[in-house]
This record gives structure tokens, sequence and C-alpha cells, in this order.
């Protein structure tokens, strides 16, 4: 009797702590015009695989870090979304690859099992060891680190520190206006509903996705490129 109520006690005890992280990322991610974490501890709370929901995947949380390793033994590749949408924010982090390491951050990403991929729908910040990428990414410049991938880039200041280093991510999207910054630089800048935007999407490859750019909101996602990639201070704030 004693061992059964030992376990129901700590079914319940587990059970309390479950509901009360659930209402702390509640309680964060209803608050706009102030900052929180996208990170919860060590858990995955928050977070989803791209049209896969919580199947087990090779993204991990683990001390305060999170990393997609394609050395995991378990669990399939993917990539990770936030489980709510957004529309104008501002989003901070830092990411790591290794050595000719090739990752992405996606914005305004639509989950629908019509979209095979993140990248069919939203607007991808290039992550990349520009130094030791694959030829055909340091050839073109819109593939740098930094860049709006395969699209448009300010390439003279793509520059990301060596393949094991931190670097600093920021993306604000805006009344239609989304930046992106790498390491305090800015690296991509465009009115995305614009038609000298439009005009560089219909001279890219991406045009082969006629749903690229279409959304002013969606999930964020990051990459899973099978590289190993780590993040690690992810935060957001929503803008009026």
């Amino acid at each position: 009797m004693r061992i059964v109520f030992n376990i129901l006690l700590v079914l319940l005890i587990s059970s309390c702590r479950q509901s009360e992280q659930k209402q702390t990322v509640a309680e964060q991610e209803g608050k706009v015009g102030e900052w929180h974490d996208l990170l919860h501890g060590d858990s995955l709370t928050g977070w989803h695989l791209y049209n896969a929901g919580n199947a087990a995947s090779k993204w991990k949380v683990q001390q305060g870090e999170l990393i997609c390793d394609p050395h995991k033994a378990d669990g399939v590749f993917g990539d990770l979304i936030t489980d709510k949408e957004y529309q104008d924010f501002e989003l901070d982090l830092e990411w790591k690859v290794n050595k000719g390491g090739n990752s992405g951050i996606l914005i305004n990403v639509k989950e629908d099992s019509a979209y095979a991929a993140t990248f069919a729908t939203g607007l991808e910040m290039q992550l990349l060891d520009n130094q030791f990428a694959e030829p055909r990414h340091q050839r073109d410049s819109t593939h740098w680190a930094g860049c709006l991938y395969s699209v448009d880039c300010k390439a003279e200041n793509s520059l990301p520190l060596p393949y094991g280093q931190w670097n600093k991510a920021r993306i604000v999207q805006q009344k239609g206006k989304v930046s992106f910054w790498l390491n305090d630089k800015l690296t991509f800048e465009r009115e995305v509903d614009s038609p000298a935007f439009h005009e560089l999407v219909s001279n890219s490859p991406i045009t082969a996705y006629p749903d690229f750019g279409k959304y002013a909101s969606g999930r964020i996602a990051l990459q899973n490129h099978t590289d190993s990639v780590s993040f690690r201070n992810i935060r957001i704030k929503e803008l009026l």
C-alpha cells in the first residue's frame, strides 16, 4: 500500500510541475512588448517537429542549449518549429555550427501538409560556416551567413565567426519590413510585400515555391540540415 501511495504521489507532483510549466509558458507568450525565452528548462516545451508534432527527433535541450545532433541514436530528422505563430516581433539568439556546417532560422512558416518543407513558405536567414562551406555556397553570396537564403544579401556584412564559436542573430519583422542582423551587422532588409522584393524572388531559385514569402505571420523554424547546430539564449519580443 505504501508503494502505491508513493507512486501516486510522484505522479501527482510530476503532473503539477508540468501544469506549472505550461502555465508559465502561456503567461510569457501573452505579454506583448516584453522579452520572453523560447527555451524552458531542459525540455522542448513550446516546440514541435514540422508536420510531425511531438515525434522523437534529432533535437534535444542540454545545459541551456538547443542542439540538433545528427548522431543521436533515436529520432528522425526534421525542422523544429514553435507551437505559436508570430507576426510582428524581434527575435534574438546565438548559434554555432561545426566545420562547414549549414542551418537556418525561418520566419512566417505555414505548417500544412500541402508544404513538404518549412522553406516552401518561410523566409530563411542562412546560418553557415562561410569559410569551409560547400563550394556552391561559397560562390553564391546569397547563400552566406545572415542572408535571406538564395534571394538577397548585404554580402559585405556576412562576417560569421569561425566554426565552433557563438554568433549572434537578430531578426525583426514589423509592418511588412523584415531585417536580419548577424553579429550586430545588417545583412538583409526589405519590405517583403513590395514590387522590388517580388522581383528579387521571381529572379531567384526560390520561385520554384509559389507560396514563398506569401504569409505575413507564421511559425519560427530552426532548420535541421543534417549538420550539427546549436542555439542558446533564444528570446522573442512581440511588437505592436
